[in-house]
Formats: structure tokens, C-alpha cells, sequence
């Protein structure tokens, strides 16, 4: 069955905070790629497959912070697909510690291959991929 969305359970590292042990903001957009390579895995894939013909850059990114995140502290990113193009896919991925909402952030990928001169251009999702994903049926945000 094509997979939707995917839990991450996570705790802060301490690498990953501030002089005042709160998460630093870029830290939110590793913790939703990593919810995303999670998802995939469980998908039965690899986001970035040694050897394949095709690539997943990201063409958008973006985060909204409602409550910090602190050393230690143990949260669930889950990440929703909210949209499947022909070439493209876009996730919204929400931080909650326990029934508190941290974070809200949404990405969009591309898939490119990668032409002999050396640029990437757009293409199709090949079908085994995309058929191993589906669009959430939750609302956006």
C-alpha cells in the first residue's frame, strides 16, 4: 500500500542547540529530511540511491516555529505528502512535543536527472517511486 505520511521519534541532540540549549532554527529542516529519507526507507526506497538515473533536489523549503524545542527533548516530526506531480512531490511535516505543536514546515522536491553536459533538467517520477507514494488525505495544514 502506498505510504502518505511517516512518525519520526526523535530526541534533541546537544549538538543541535544554542548557547541557551534551544534547537537552532536551521536544525528544524534536518529533522524534516530526516522524517522524509525515513519515510522513503519505509517506502521500500532510497532517496538518494547509489547509481540511479535520477535525483530529488529541493525547490522550496520553509518553516513556522510556535514553541522552542530544548536539549532532550523528545518529539515526533511526522511528514505528509500533500501533493504529487508529474515531477514533483510537496510534504508538510509537523513537530510536536506531545500534544504541543513546535513547528510547522512544508518542502517541495523535483525529480532531475542529469543530462551529459552536466545540468539537471526536470523529469518524471519513474512509476516504481511514485507508485510507493500517495497523496495524504488529511487537509494541508
Amino acid at each position: 500500500m502506498p505510504l502518505s505520511e511517516f512518525i519520526l521519534h526523535r530526541r534533541v541532540a546537544f549538538h543541535e542547540v544554542d548557547s541557551a540549549g534551544i534547537v537552532h532554527f536551521s536544525v528544524y529542516f534536518r529533522y524534516m529530511e530526516e522524517a522524509e529519507h525515513a519515510m522513503w526507507r519505509q517506502a521500500g526506497l532510497s532517496i538518494a540511491a547509489r547509481g540511479a538515473d535520477v535525483g530529488f533536489p529541493r525547490v522550496s523549503a520553509g518553516f513556522d516555529y510556535h514553541r522552542p524545542l530544548r536539549f532532550e527533548d523528545e518529539f515526533a516530526a511526522r511528514i505528509r505528502i500533500v501533493a504529487i506531480g508529474d515531477k514533483s512531490m510537496r510534504y508538510v511535516c509537523t513537530l510536536n512535543k506531545g500534544a504541543e505543536k513546535i513547528a510547522t514546515g512544508t518542502i517541495t522536491v523535483v525529480c532531475v536527472t542529469r543530462g551529459d553536459d552536466g545540468v539537471m533538467k526536470a523529469r518524471s517520477i519513474p512509476p516504481e517511486i511514485a507508485g510507493r507514494f500517495a497523496v495524504s488525505t488529511e487537509a494541508e495544514a
